[in-house]
């Protein structure tokens, strides 16, 4: 499976509290696309919110995340990375 990096803007004051939840959203439902959100980072300030994930495609990432209730504004396909 191929590892995606998305992001949403207009996210501006989200709380830890709020990732946890739109995390958690994303998870309950991610297996009905066989997809995996692995970790998600948000900026308060500017608004902006990442998520990694591994999924079949890019459009299974879109659905799980419109689903959820937060359509991710770019959906990128991570090719390479390192740990």
């Amino acid at each position: 499976m191929t590892q995606f990096m998305d992001v949403h803007h207009g996210m501006q004051g989200i709380t830890d509290e709020e990732l946890q939840r739109a995390h958690a959203a994303d998870l309950a439902i991610e297996k009905e696309e066989g997809v995996h959100f692995e970790r998600a980072w948000a900026d308060p300030v500017s608004g902006t919110v990442y998520c990694l994930s591994e999924a079949p495609s890019a459009e299974a990432v879109r659905r799980i995340h419109e689903r959820a209730g937060h359509p991710a504004d770019e959906i990128r396909p991570v090719p390479l990375s390192i740990w």
